[in-house]
């Protein structure tokens, strides 16, 4: 989980502010007992579907969060360690507050332990999951959640992902924020190429131009309705469907190994885009349509830039929480701590046995367990409160991130 990261357009600190007691929802919760959330990383854009397309990944970061008595408590594993220092500017603390806020009130204190598998400042929807991270947990402990995730996070299409799975479409209207949740065609494989060097979402954005020509947007308009035809029916159409026009080209300057990557990876018939504002590259792969997963390492390889391959699975579940009983707590608790010490563990190694998974940038490999699918002891969001309904939270300029200075 990120800790005073990227996440952009959301409502910042003004200054000092006071804390109020916790409504009576979160009080009932007693300090200690914990709730687990895991969320997975996202990649944004696709290609055309500039700020409205997402698709969720399995890699996941998982933050077990508690109302203590007092104060803040974080505890990282993993990506992102130094954040366990930002207090209340983590943004899964941030997003905690936002959301006990609009309930009139904020507990006495939180306590949090992450373990982040999601590089950060990649492309890779690691401030999306903080958000989610935050809101699911404090709904848990006593509070509700797109509308809000967007105005923190700036734009929907990595949060509309992470909490429903699968891959989404979201876009605003005058209700709010809504995104629809379609299902990928079977057999997608996500292979993720993330070099040494992270870059600021803030930065990829500001060489964008205010304006584009129309032709451009016309093409870039029938390319991302292609995308979804391809990604939900006719994975043969993936190549000319992940063509972009609005952002890629202008994004070059900053990014050239990424560009170099996708021209690269496109040259060989992979069909490959900037993940998010980059600069991970994703390749989308669809076993018999397209070259192999195994096809994108030696391309990779051929260029000037190290980069760490991740081929894994679209995430189907989306957001999971798990409210703990004083029953289950410590078995939870013990989970959180195993997962902690797999991220710290090793580097991965470029040959994937069979039976294992890439794990996490950093991280050994792992064998696919039912961490990577369905978790018996975490469960969806529910989808009727999230997908293809208004939300009913609040408007942005109503709601603001209440933040304490440590």
């Amino acid at each position: 989980m990120k800790g005073d990261g990227e996440a952009g357009g959301g409502p910042e600190a003004s200054g000092e502010q006071s804390v109020r007691p916790a409504p009576a929802s979160a009080r009932s919760v007693r300090p200690g007992r914990p709730v687990v959330v895991r969320v997975p990383a996202t990649s944004a854009n696709l290609g055309p579907g500039f700020d409205a397309l997402g698709l969720a990944l399995t890699l996941h970061d998982v933050v077990e969060a508690r109302i203590i008595p007092d104060g803040i408590s974080i505890e990282v594993s993993g990506a992102g360690e130094e954040s366990a220092a930002a207090g209340e500017g983590h943004l899964v603390i941030r997003a905690m507050r936002a959301a006990f806020g609009m309930l009139g009130g904020q507990p006495p204190g939180i306590g949090l332990r992450c373990v982040n598998a999601i590089p950060q400042g990649y492309g890779l929807g690691s401030s999306a999951g903080a958000i989610v991270a935050g809101l699911l947990a404090a709904r848990a402990l006593g509070a509700e959640l797109l509308s809000l995730a967007t105005q923190i996070e700036g734009h929907p299409d990595n949060v509309s992902a992470c909490l429903a799975g699968g891959l989404t479409i979201a876009w605003r209207s005058s209700s709010g924020v809504r995104t629809a949740r379609l299902a990928p065609v079977p057999g997608l494989t996500p292979v993720v190429c993330v070099p040494e060097l992270p870059l600021a979402t803030a930065e990829a954005r500001q060489v964008l131009p205010a304006a584009v020509p129309h032709a451009d947007a016309a093409a870039n308009s029938a390319r991302a309705a292609l995308l979804i035809a391809a990604l939900t029916s006719d994975p043969g159409l993936l190549m000319p469907g992940t063509e972009d026009f609005l952002h890629q080209p202008y994004r070059t300057a900053v990014m050239p190994a990424t560009a170099d990557l996708v021209s690269r990876l496109r040259a060989a018939g992979i069909p490959a885009v900037v993940s998010g504002a980059g600069p991970t590259v994703l390749a989308l792969i669809v076993a018999g349509t397209h070259p192999g997963p195994e096809a994108v390492a030696p391309i990779a390889s051929g260029t000037r830039t190290e980069w760490q391959i991740h081929v894994l699975d679209v995430d189907r579940d989306g957001a999971m929480l798990q409210a703990t009983s004083s029953e289950n707590a410590p078995h939870l608790s013990r989970r959180v701590d195993e997962l902690g010490r797999a991220v710290r563990e090793g580097p991965v190694s470029m040959e994937q046995p069979q039976g294992h998974r890439r794990g996490p940038r950093g991280g050994q490999r792992r064998p696919v367990t039912q961490q990577d699918g369905q978790d018996d002891d975490l469960e969806p969001v529910e989808r009727a409160k999230l997908v293809e309904r208004p939300d009913r939270l609040r408007p942005a300029d109503q709601v603001n991130v209440a933040v304490r200075r440590a």
